[in-house]
């Protein structure tokens, strides 16, 4: 770049200058404009920045830049290039700071005034080499412009992100972190004690708080957002050590997270490898997210954590990373739904679709906890559901799908639920031996099934001959139960000879079934009895047994003539005696 440029107007940074500075400079800057721009004198050295040339001369660089001084008092004599590489902000950067030595007219910026401060501690324009040099200009603007608002220190700070270590080593970035601090930490004390006045008026004290955090919250998040995540982290634990609420952390975490996960595909099985540098930076986002979380319970939505969680075991995080995240879920498992534990496997090695151990871990997790009936309920609710949604994948271990039976909380009134999610397993994985399907059937308790469910477990053959002949039994006992009430509560004899009969005939066939099964499993082991004659054996019984029951299933559901059958029933029931 050459420097005979065409005459322009003296820098104006003397109108920056204090008088006495104004004073004693004025007379040296009309001599050295004189001498730049004098079409005799040649340039007499050439700067070589990151393979951009500029062509200048000796004496206003040395006057003002020690650095340079310092390369051309060293070099050889006639050497007349000197190649500088680090320069922060590259030859844009060293373009300014000729600008500046030579007087010639620039602004200082919001946008610029990082880069500015940069080069000028790189170069060493100090008060030692020239009066009113740039170091003094661009700190004198920092100070009174920069720093004087929010969005200032924020686009100051994301403008130091690209010149450190410089912009670290002249406390820029210290400077910016510490105003942005300074300044949400004052503004949200405000929100809140304007919210506390609100609350002393007669409004609800927690939702006005909340609300006037969110507030605060909201008008600071889109600005810093744009940090780098090292930046930013620096930024809310400032924050935090001047007594910003850390709860109110959570909106610019969320925020923050899916600015920087958003285009993760991490909703099919297995991924598509893309930027191993990306994926690293993504992985640190993630990482220090999760560090900044608040620990106690509740203080995030599980939604939230179920997504830090699928990305972390996408992106393959430290083990640590993803341990904490599956605390966190098993701490508020009660809280989830469906979704949130319907964790997609990431593996190509034909594995199940879902990832199930990570399941078992938040499961085991949730376990270690003394909670409350409440969430142990509603956990066992969930667990069905999810034993159900996974029951139908044929890659699905026995073994794993026990596990995760044995580990779901039995606080439940009704296993019908369970025995919906055993019978699609049974349905999906048809080549079970007998001894499997014994074990699995095992750990469903065939007393808390509903009349419904019994009535249906009696004609379904892919479940064990023992727990067919035990869902007989309870439903014989259950309806001899019925009966034993009805005829206490409003008895009638003209019906009770019928009912006794019923009772007895359903008692016989349950008998002559056991023994039948009794029989069938000592002969096994010599013979080879096709398993057709004992589920013969049961489907006769469980025919017997529905004429006795006054309920009707089919394979997916109850038949519409359930309620009259019921009604049915229970008028011949209120009419009978003991």
């Amino acid at each position: 770049m050459d420097v005979e440029l065409e005459q322009a107007t003296l820098v104006t940074t003397l109108d920056m200058m204090p008088a006495k500075k104004k004073e004693l400079m004025s007379h040296a800057m009309k001599r050295t404009s004189e001498w730049i721009f004098s079409q005799e004198i040649s340039s007499d050295v050439t700067i070589h920045v990151q393979g951009v040339s500029f062509s200048l001369h000796k004496f206003p660089l040395v006057s003002k830049c020690g650095y340079i001084r310092k390369l051309i008092l060293n070099s050889k004599e006639g050497d007349h290039a000197v190649k500088i590489n680090d320069v922060p902000g590259g030859p844009e950067g060293f373009e300014l700071a000729a600008k500046f030595c030579y007087g010639i007219n620039f602004e200082l910026t919001i946008e610029n005034i990082a880069m500015a401060r940069c080069v000028a501690e790189f170069l060493e324009m100090t008060e030692e080499y020239s009066v009113g040099n740039l170091v003094s200009r661009t700190e004198a603007y920092i100070n009174e412009v920069g720093l004087n608002s929010f969005a200032g220190a924020v686009s100051i700070l994301q403008s130091s992100e690209r010149y450190l270590p410089v912009s670290e080593n002249v406390k820029l970035v210290t400077r910016c972190v510490d105003t942005i601090a300074l300044i949400v930490t004052k503004e949200s004390q405000f929100c809140l004690s304007a919210s506390a006045e609100c609350s002393s008026d007669g409004l609800d004290s927690s939702s006005s708080s909340l609300f006037h955090l969110k507030e605060v919250v909201d008008w600071w998040a889109e600005d810093l957002v744009v940090l780098s995540i090292h930046t930013f982290q620096r930024a809310l634990l400032a924050m935090i050590s001047r007594g910003f609420n850390k709860y109110a952390l959570v909106p610019i975490l969320m925020l923050y997270a899916r600015k920087c996960l958003q285009d993760l595909e991490i909703s099919g099985k297995g991924k598509n490898k893309g930027d191993p540098n990306q994926e690293n930076e993504k992985r640190v986002v993630l990482e220090t997210i999760v560090s900044l979380l608040p620990r106690e319970k509740n203080a995030i939505s599980t939604s939230f954590l179920s997504m830090l969680l699928r990305s972390a075991i996408y992106l393959e995080t430290t083990v640590a990373c993803r341990v904490d995240l599956e605390k966190r879920m098993g701490l508020q498992l009660g809280q989830a739904v469906l979704d949130d534990i319907l964790i997609p496997s990431f593996r190509f090695d034909g594995d199940t679709l879902f990832d199930i151990d990570t399941v078992q871990r938040i499961l085991m997790n949730f376990g270690e906890l003394d909670g409350p009936c409440d969430d142990m309920a509603k956990v066992g609710k969930l667990m069905e559901s999810y034993l159900a949604e996974i029951a139908s994948d044929s890659n699905l271990s026995l073994l794993k799908f026990m596990n995760l039976v044995e580990h779901t909380p039995n606080q439940r009134v009704t296993d019908d639920g369970l025995y919906k999610a055993i019978d699609i397993y049974l349905k999906a994985h048809p080549a079970l031996g007998d001894t499997e399907r014994k074990k699995l059937c095992s750990l469903l308790n065939c007393q808390k099934l509903t009349s419904e469910a019994c009535a249906h477990a009696a004609q379904n053959e892919r479940l064990s001959a023992g727990t067919v002949v035990q869902v007989l039994y309870y439903e014989q006992q259950r309806l001899r139960d019925a009966i034993d009430d009805g005829s206490r509560s409003n008895p009638l004899p003209d019906d009770v000879s019928s009912l006794q009969k019923e009772n007895k005939d359903l008692k016989l066939e349950l008998l002559k079934a056991k023994m039948k099964l009794k029989d069938i499993e000592k002969e096994k082991s010599h013979s080879d009895k096709s398993p057709s004659r004992t589920r013969s054996l049961i489907s006769t019984v469980s025919k017997k047994f529905l004429k006795f029951t006054p309920f009707l299933w089919f394979d997916h559901g109850v038949s519409n003539s359930i309620t009259r059958i019921k009604d049915k029933a229970s008028k011949v029931r209120r009419h009978s005696i003991s």
